[in-house]
C-alpha cells in the first residue's frame, strides 16, 4: 500500500509540472527582431515595444511589464507610460560577443507582463561600427641584421589585431620612409593581413648603426582607424674597416731632462667597426731604430708615448720613429704613421730676488707714495729665458715702481686703516719668460702702528632706562659701555656725566658712573611723587692725543611703585573720628545721603580709587557706587528700621598690593515736622502721609474692612508723636540739615558754600527745586528745603501753609 501511494503522489506531481509548462508555452508569442549599431548613447529609443506587441500603453504599468537582466546588467528598459524600448546601458559589439569568427551579435531577452501572464521572445542584433583601432601585441619589435646581409633577404614581423569585424578589420599595412628597407603584405587563410619586411639596399653599420621603422597597420572603416608599432634595427658588425690614425705624420717638441715616465704623446688610431673589430693594438715598425726603442716606451693597449730613459738636448736632438695600429678582427687590418720628436732646450736655472730695504713697522696714517721698500732681481739664463718680471698681488694697497736697472721700489698706493688690516703680507714675484716660465718669490710682513683716528661709539644713540621708584642709594641702574677699535691707551675709554642743574640740583648729586667701565649707579632714593623722569647726557673719551669723545642721551624713567594710602577728604573728620550725618526718615529712594571722596597720590593706575561697604547695619537700605562714592538709599524708611545707622565705606587704590582707607559714617534718622515760625521764611513742601503707607496696608492686610481701622490706629499714633515747636527751625520733611562743615561730592572747596552748592545740584538732578534762605536772626544757619518742580503748593497742611503765610510775610518784610 505504502509502494502504491508514492507512485500516485510522483504521478500527480509529473501532471502538474506538464499543465504548468504548456501553460507558459501557450503564453510566448513570435520573436520580435530588431537592429541597432553599438555605443548608442543612453536613453536612445530604439521602437515603441508596446505598439509592436500589440499592447495597451495604459495597462503596462498595472501588469508589471519587465526586461530580463543579463550578466547582471540591465541593458534595456521600457518606458511604461510611452511603450517605448530605450537603452539604460552602452552596448559594446566586442564586450557582447567576444568570438572573433562571429559576424553577427545577438542579445536575446525576455518580455513578461501579467494579468494575465504572457512572454515575449525579443531579438536585438547589435551591429558593428569603426570604434577601435588595429593595435600590435608589442609597441616595439627588435631586429638584429648582419650588415653583410644580401639585398631582398625577407624578415617576418608581428601582425596587427582589431576586434571589429567585416571591413572595419585591419586592410593593409603602411611602413615608413627608408631606402633600406620595404614591406610586402600577405593574406592569412582566415583572411587576416600580415606585413614582411624586405631589405632592398644593403647595410653599412659604420654609417648607420641602427635603423628605427615605423610600422602603421589602416583598418577598411569609415573613417579608418591605425595603429603603429616602432621597428628597431640594430646592424651587426663585420670586419670591414682598417684602424686609422687622427694624423699620418706627427712633430713633437720635447724638453731636455723631462723626466722619466713623463708622457710624450697620447697617439689615438680609431677603428669604425665596433667589438673584437675595433679593438687595436700599437707597435712599432722595423723602421724604428733601438735608439729610439730605447729611449722612448710605446704602450700597445693605449697608444701613449713615454720617456723611458733620460733626454739631453747636446747628445740627441731629433728621434724618428713609425708606429702601426692593428684590429683584432677574424682577419685583421692595420694603419701607421710617423713621428718626429724634437728635443728643446730647458730653462732651468731659477731667477733671483733680493730685498735691499724695507720699513717696517709704519703707522696706518703714512702718506700716499711713501717708499717702504727697495728689492732687486736677476736671472742667469740668456734670451727670453733670461728676461724677469717682478709683481705683487693684485688686492693689496701697494704698487711697484721701476728704478733703475733691475731695481723696484714699492711705495703706498691707497690710505691704510689698522682698523680694517693690522698688517700686510707682501709677496714679491718674480718670473722668468721661458718657457715654461720658473719664478721665485719672498714674503715680508708690514705692521701697521695705531693712530688715533677713531672716536668712542655706543652701541644706541639713547638709553631709556626705568628705574623704580623707592630704589636703595647705590643701586646699578645700567651698564653704557662704548667701544674704540684703536689700540692701547688711543682704546681706553673713560665715563663722565656732562653736568646739568635740575632746580638747583646737579645731575652728580643724582647719578654717577664709573669711569672705567660706564656702570650708572643712582645716588639718591626717588620718589615718583616728586620726580617723574631726567634727561642728561653721558660722555666717553679715549686717552689718546688729542683724545676723541662722543656722548650719548640717558632718559630715566622713575617708575611709579603703590607707596601712597588713598586719603579720605570727604566728608571730612578728625583724625579716627566718626562722621555723624542726619536725614529724615522721610527720604525718598535713591536720595544723595553723603559722598565718600578719596584722593591717591601715585600714578594713574595706582591712584584708581573704587569704593564699597566695609560694614553697614542694613544692607538693603543704602547703595554705594563704587566709582564716584556716592551713597543713595535704596528705599523709604520704615518704622522697623533702626534710627542709628553705621556705614564704614572704605576707599581701595588699584595698586598691587591694593592699599585702603576707611570712614565711618553715623546717619541718625529724624521725623519730619513743619511749623509755623515768625523769624523764618520758608518755600511750602509738599506733605504726603499717606502715599506708602496706603502701599504698605494693602500689601500688608489685603483686605478693605482692616484697611480703615488701621488707617484710623495710624493717624492716632501720627497725631501723638509730633514735636513741641521750638525756637530752632526743626529739619524739614524731603530735606537734609547738617550743621557741621563738609566736603560734598562735585566741589573741593571745604565750606558751607560748597555743601549747600553740591546739594544744590544733587536735588536738582532729581527734578527738585532747591531754595537757601538765611534765618534773619541767626546768620550762620541756613534752611534748605526741595520740592518737585511740577508739584504746586495746594497740598499742604495747615501748619504748612500757615509757615508759607508767615515766611512770605518775612520775606516782604526783608525786602
Amino acid at each position: 500500500m505504502m509502494v502504491e501511494h508514492r507512485i500516485v503522489q510522483h504521478w500527480i506531481r509529473y501532471v502538474s509540472v506538464f499543465l504548468l509548462f504548456s501553460a507558459v508555452l501557450n503564453t510566448v508569442y513570435a520573436v520580435t527582431h530588431y537592429s541597432i549599431p553599438e555605443e548608442m548613447e543612453e536613453g536612445s529609443v530604439i521602437a515603441n515595444l508596446a505598439s509592436d506587441l500589440g499592447l495597451n500603453t495604459n495597462s503596462l504599468s498595472n501588469r508589471k511589464m519587465r526586461l530580463d537582466v543579463i550578466a547582471n546588467k540591465k541593458y534595456l528598459d521600457v518606458n511604461k507610460e510611452t511603450g517605448e524600448l530605450y537603452i539604460v546601458e552602452r552596448l559594446d559589439r566586442e564586450s557582447l560577443c567576444t568570438t572573433k569568427t562571429a559576424t553577427s551579435c545577438f542579445l536575446k531577452m525576455d518580455a513578461t507582463i501579467e494579468n494575465p501572464i504572457r512572454m515575449f521572445n525579443i531579438e536585438l542584433e547589435i551591429l558593428d561600427i569603426n570604434d577601435n583601432a588595429p593595435h600590435f601585441r608589442r609597441d616595439t619589435m627588435h631586429l638584429d641584421i648582419s650588415e653583410s646581409t644580401p639585398v631582398g633577404e625577407r624578415f617576418s614581423l608581428n601582425n596587427a589585431v582589431d576586434p571589429d569585424v567585416g571591413s572595419n578589420t585591419v586592410k593593409t599595412y603602411h611602413l615608413s620612409e627608408s631606402e633600406h628597407f620595404n614591406i610586402e603584405i600577405q593574406t592569412g587563410r582566415d583572411g587576416a593581413k600580415f606585413a614582411d619586411l624586405i631589405l632592398q639596399k644593403a647595410l653599412d653599420r659604420e654609417k648607420q648603426s641602427v635603423h628605427n621603422l615605423i610600422l602603421t597597420a589602416v583598418d577598411g572603416g569609415v573613417p579608418a582607424r591605425s595603429g603603429i608599432a616602432n621597428i628597431i634595427v640594430r646592424v651587426l658588425d663585420t670586419n670591414d674597416n682598417a684602424p686609422k690614425f687622427n694624423k699620418d705624420t706627427y712633430k713633437i717638441d720635447i724638453m731636455e731632462n723631462s723626466p722619466i715616465g713623463s708622457l710624450v704623446v697620447k697617439l689615438n688610431a680609431t677603428d669604425l667597426d665596433e667589438g673584437t673589430n675595433s679593438e687595436i693594438i700599437y707597435s712599432y715598425s722595423l723602421y724604428t731604430s733601438e735608439k729610439t726603442q730605447g729611449t722612448f716606451s710605446l704602450n700597445p693597449n693605449n697608444g701613449e708615448i713615454t720617456v723611458k730613459e733620460m733626454i739631453n738636448y747636446e747628445d740627441f736632438r731629433i728621434y724618428d720613429m713609425e708606429v702601426i695600429a692593428t684590429d683584432k678582427g677574424a682577419n685583421s687590418l692595420s694603419g701607421q704613421c710617423k713621428l718626429t720628436i724634437l728635443v728643446t732646450d730647458m730653462n732651468d736655472n731659477h731667477p733671483e730676488i733680493s730685498i735691499k730695504s724695507f720699513q717696517s713697522p709704519v703707522k696706518e696714517d703714512i702718506a700716499v707714495d711713501t717708499v717702504i721698500a727697495v728689492v732687486s732681481v736677476s736671472d742667469k739664463d740668456s734670451g727670453e729665458n733670461g728676461i724677469v718680471d717682478l709683481h705683487i698681488a693684485d688686492k693689496l694697497p701697494f704698487a711697484l715702481r721701476e728704478s733703475s736697472g733691475n731695481y723696484y721700489e714699492l711705495v703706498v698706493s691707497e690710505p691704510l686703516d689698522r682698523e680694517k688690516v693690522p698688517e700686510y703680507d707682501i709677496t714679491f714675484t718674480v718670473t722668468d719668460r721661458g718657457s715654461p716660465p720658473l719664478s721665485d718669490n719672498e714674503t715680508m710682513t708690514l705692521e701697521l702702528l695705531d693712530v688715533n683716528d677713531n672716536v668712542p661709539q655706543f652701541p644706541q644713540s639713547f638709553y631709556t632706562i626705568p628705574v623704580m621708584e623707592n630704589n636703595a642709594p647705590g643701586a646699578l641702574l645700567s651698564s653704557l659701555t662704548a667701544f674704540d677699535p684703536d689700540l692701547h691707551e688711543n682704546q681706553y675709554l673713560v665715563y663722565f656725566i656732562i653736568e646739568k642743574e635740575i632746580v638747583n640740583t646737579s645731575m652728580s648729586m643724582l647719578f654717577s658712573i664709573n669711569p672705567e667701565n660706564g656702570n650708572l649707579y643712582a645716588l639718591k632714593t626717588f620718589d615718583y611723587e616728586i620726580e617723574k623722569e631726567f634727561i642728561f647726557h653721558i660722555e666717553a673719551r679715549d686717552s689718546g692725543v688729542p683724545p676723541l669723545s662722543s656722548n650719548v642721551t640717558v632718559h630715566i624713567i622713575i617708575v611709579d611703585q603703590n607707596d601712597n594710602t588713598p586719603v579720605i577728604v570727604s566728608p571730612w573728620r578728625a583724625h579716627g573720628s566718626m562722621v555723624e550725618e542726619k536725614i529724615p526718615r522721610s527720604t525718598d529712594k535713591g536720595t544723595l545721603v553723603s559722598k565718600v571722596i578719596a584722593i591717591d597720590t601715585d600714578s594713574v593706575q595706582n591712584s584708581r580709587i573704587t569704593y564699597q561697604f566695609l560694614q553697614v547695619t542694613d544692607a538693603t537700605l543704602f547703595s554705594l557706587d563704587q566709582y564716584n562714592g556716592e551713597i543713595r538709599t535704596m528705599r523709604m524708611f520704615s518704622y522697623r528700621d533702626p534710627r542709628h545707622q553705621r556705614l564704614v565705606v572704605i576707599a581701595k587704590d588699584n595698586g598691587d598690593p591694593a592699599l585702603s582707607a576707611t570712614v565711618t559714617i553715623k546717619l541718625s534718622t529724624v521725623e519730619t515736622a513743619v511749623k509755623a515760625y515768625s523769624d523764618m521764611t520758608e518755600v511750602p513742601l509738599e506733605y504726603d502721609i499717606f502715599s506708602d503707607l496706603n502701599l504698605y496696608l494693602v500689601i500688608g492686610l489685603g483686605s478693605v474692612s482692616f484697611l480703615l481701622l488701621i488707617t484710623i490706629l495710624v493717624t492716632c499714633v501720627l497725631k501723638c508723636q509730633k514735636p513741641k515747636p521750638s525756637k530752632a527751625a526743626p529739619p524739614s520733611r524731603n530735606s537734609v540739615i547738617s550743621e557741621r562743615n563738609s566736603t560734598i561730592a562735585d566741589s573741593t572747596l571745604v565750606s558751607n558754600d560748597a555743601y549747600w552748592y553740591s546739594l544744590f545740584l544733587a536735588e536738582t538732578r532729581k527734578g527738585k527745586l532747591v531754595v537757601r534762605q538765611p534765618v534773619p536772626k541767626a546768620g550762620s544757619r541756613y534752611i534748605v528745603s526741595s520740592i518737585p518742580r511740577s508739584t504746586g503748593l495746594t497740598e499742604t497742611s495747615d501748619s504748612a501753609a500757615s509757615t508759607l503765610q508767615g515766611s512770605t510775610t518775612t520775606g516782604s518784610s526783608s525786602s
